[in-house]
């Protein structure tokens, strides 16, 4: 898998601290073993208690730990961190108590979540056991989302057996796990958040598609295709006004987003000329059914959803995720932290 080799050795190479917040799954501490021994991360940090992490490695035929153990029940930073929750949930009106920002700071997520605001961590990766529903949460409690962007979303890694026609070898399609019905200033928030992801993984230019039925009012003024084509308009004028580097057009047919002739027929004056390499779809129902027709029938690896559009680096998981797959999340994290 070239992406994932690629991310790999970005990681290696950035040398970045991970905090994993379920020390009580075996996969986790195989991963967290794993990430020190193939020297992915700096460190990593497992939570849990010193029974918990004992069975886990017992359970994962560890005898010799790589990684820093912390119970956050017992950990000197409980006050402090329950009080910087306090004072951030504050500032947007929620008045919680030290009491119940202690009790919130002794739930993993949480704590994870605050150590890689406070900077001890530079990701967080959990979701093994958790849902995606409580990560989201601690992430939103905890961190919320990165300045400009309201929505947190997701995106897939889409890793071509072969070359897309503009000669691109990976993909990126969002959202395709978390915002069922995005309207258009939510189409806006994934654009930037899935461009700044591919700065953090692929480090070449973003090349964002709005993904349509429609190309350039072909499909005259749906509500569908109005939707693409306002918040492609939103984003060039944000992207002009902040002088992003990112190339930005729609609404776009797939195939005049990612071929060239196909452009050169139907957009001729787009900006992306059929080479776009981020496509923006217009909601969850084709952006999960795209990722995994391409999957499925193209041969291609899907590596995600990674989250995206938080302050920090917080990575989500499937719950029937591996121990290696824990360590490529880990890598993605680590990779989004460096923008």
């Amino acid at each position: 898998m070239a992406i994932l080799e690629k991310l790999l050795a970005k990681a290696r190479q950035a040398q970045k601290n991970v905090v994993l917040p379920e020390g009580h799954d075996k996969r986790v501490v195989l991963a967290a073993n794993k990430l020190i021994e193939q020297k992915v991360a700096k460190t990593v940090i497992v939570l849990g208690t010193e029974d918990e992490i004992s069975k886990s490695c017992s359970e994962a035929g560890i005898t010799e730990r790589k990684f820093d153990v912390l119970d956050p029940v017992t950990s000197d930073k409980l006050n402090s961190y329950a009080a910087e929750l306090r004072q951030s949930r504050a500032k947007k009106g929620k008045d919680v108590s030290i009491e119940k920002a202690k009790e919130m700071m002794k739930n993993r997520l949480f704590y994870g979540c605050m150590m890689t605001k406070m900077g001890v961590v530079d990701a967080m990766v959990a979701g093994s056991i958790a849902s995606t529903g409580d990560m989201l949460r601690a992430a939103f409690t905890v961190v919320g989302t990165a300045p400009g962007i309201k929505s947190a979303s997701s995106t897939f890694i889409m890793d071509l057996v072969t070359p897309s026609p503009a000669g691109d070898t990976t993909l990126l399609f969002a959202d395709g796990a978390v915002i069922p019905e995005p309207d258009a200033e939510t189409l806006v928030d994934i654009a930037l958040a899935t461009a700044k992801t591919h700065q953090g993984l692929i480090g070449t230019q973003p090349r964002v598609a709005f993904v349509s039925f429609s190309t350039k009012g072909s499909g005259g003024d749906h509500p569908l295709v109005v939707k693409s084509r306002k918040a492609a308009e939103m984003t060039k004028k944000i992207v002009e006004e902040k002088g992003l580097d990112i190339i930005v057009d729609g609404e776009l047919q797939l195939d005049a987003a990612i071929v060239p002739e196909i452009a050169a027929s139907k957009c001729p004056d787009s900006p992306l000329k059929g080479s776009a390499n981020i496509l923006i779809f217009p909601d969850l129902n084709v952006g999960n059914t795209c990722y995994k027709i391409v999957q499925r029938l193209a041969g291609a690896a899907a590596l995600g959803p990674a989250l995206q559009g938080l302050a920090y680096p917080i990575n989500d998981l499937s719950r029937g995720c591996s121990d290696d797959d824990i360590v490529a999340t880990s890598a993605i994290a680590i990779c989004q932290s460096l923008v």
